[in-house]
């Protein structure tokens, strides 16, 4: 039986590697570990302690999908420290026009789905063991609800 230590990282194929590394930095705030010659693969990390988690790999512009209905990656997820944190994504996403996939409310967890410029879904969640009977819409952000722009 192989039993893996952790996941090492995850490799998006994307239509524009300069656009995906566009969000990935200034949406999602990683930091860029490092480009293969000619950019057309670019390394991203959260975590200094390591070499990369997620890498895009450029495909080209006319490249098909996502597809909901296809076999395939369904979403990636990536947790933040706590609800603020959360509620300034949120705050993050709205002021970069970033598509809202939707919101998710797992009792302890609360989480914000959004979709990068190819269309991948990403979650945004927060361990909010406080949070665990309010329902998310119930949790303010600066004036709007998360979850108000949920359609």
């Amino acid at each position: 039986m192989i039993r893996p230590k952790m996941l090492g990282h995850l490799v998006i194929r994307v239509r524009d590697a300069q656009r995906s590394e566009d969000f990935y930095v200034n949406v999602l705030g990683l930091d860029v570990r490092g480009r293969t010659r000619g950019g057309k693969m670019r390394f991203f990390t959260s975590n200094p302690d390591i070499d990369h988690e997620i890498a895009v790999a450029e495909i080209g512009e006319d490249a098909v999908g996502p597809f909901e209905n296809q076999v395939g990656l369904y979403h990636m997820a990536w947790e933040l420290a706590d609800m603020d944190e959360l509620k300034d994504a949120y705050q993050v996403v709205l002021a970069n026009n970033v598509d809202i996939a939707g919101f998710g409310d797992h009792g302890v967890t609360k989480g914000l789905y959004i979709r990068d410029p190819d269309g991948i879904e990403i979650e945004l969640f927060a361990l909010a063991p406080e949070f665990e009977k309010t329902p998310l819409e119930e949790i303010p952000t600066g004036g709007s609800r998360l979850g108000a722009a949920a359609g």
